[in-house]
């Protein structure tokens, strides 16, 4: 939210502020509450990498999970300086995860397999340098929401087909931490003005990041049953410490 305040980092040149007041509690922090609300992020990605090494899940998902830490350290740069170079480094990211998403949805039934890699590829690096050089605004919500809904098809023919009572679970709370989410976001973008005469401001943006990490998480997890399943490895639900569920799997002695 602009209050006319640039502090360490100079002017805003950021295309987009939420509602939080600027440089609040620190002069090196532009939004706060924003910024270190994407430590979650950074800490399940690590717990769902450190699972995907330690049972020698497929590259893609350890890439997975690497580059939902890759979008949190851009969030939080991005959320700390409100600079347009930071901005990209958040946004790009999100791309990128999200096309990364795709691959590991379809290409399972694609036949031609070098094809949609080297495509995907080509697609993020093109946007990665066209974003470089322009300010897409609502263009770049409107072209991530639609990459987004390209996905939705393929995560529901994996629910149906998955019977494991506790992978459905997992799938229910990717939806239900999506949507709340988004009802944070939505409150924060579009009603800034009445929340900022609330004598408390309940962060609407810092809570779309943390419900989006544990949904980033519940993602990565439901998918990974789901890829054990078709490999064969006989995937369980557990759960770190009774509470964060993770997949343990059974490779065959020949895998």
């Amino acid at each position: 939210m602009a209050d006319g305040i640039s502090s360490f980092w100079g002017p805003v040149t950021s295309t987009i502020e939420c509602c939080e007041n600027n440089y609040a509690y620190s002069s090196y922090i532009a939004e706060f509450y924003n910024t270190i609300s994407n430590v979650p992020g950074i800490l399940l990605a690590l717990i769902g990498l450190v699972n995907a090494l330690r049972q020698r899940f497929e590259k893609r998902f350890s890439i997975l999970h690497i580059s939902n830490m890759i979008l949190a350290i851009g969030s939080m740069l991005y959320h700390a300086t409100l600079q347009h170079v930071q901005q990209q480094s958040d946004e790009t990211p999100m791309v990128w995860e999200i096309l990364l998403y795709m691959y590991i949805l379809y290409s399972p039934d694609w036949h031609y397999r070098s094809t949609m890699p080297t495509f995907l590829f080509l697609y993020g690096a093109a946007f990665a340098v066209v974003h470089a050089y322009l300010r897409f605004g609502i263009g770049f919500k409107v072209h991530y929401v639609i990459l987004c809904l390209l996905c939705i098809p393929r995560m529901y023919k994996y629910y149906i087909h998955t019977e494991d009572t506790a992978a459905k679970r997992i799938a229910k709370w990717y939806v239900a931490t999506i949507l709340v989410g988004s009802v944070c976001w939505f409150c924060d973008r579009v009603f800034c003005k009445t929340i900022s005469q609330w004598p408390v401001n309940p962060q609407g943006h810092a809570l779309w990041h943390v419900f989006m990490s544990f949904n980033s998480y519940c993602a990565n997890t439901f998918l990974m049953f789901c890829r054990a399943q078709q490999r064969g490895w006989n995937p369980k639900v557990k759960y770190f410490l009774g509470v964060l569920p993770y997949v343990k799997i059974e490779k065959p002695k020949t895998q």
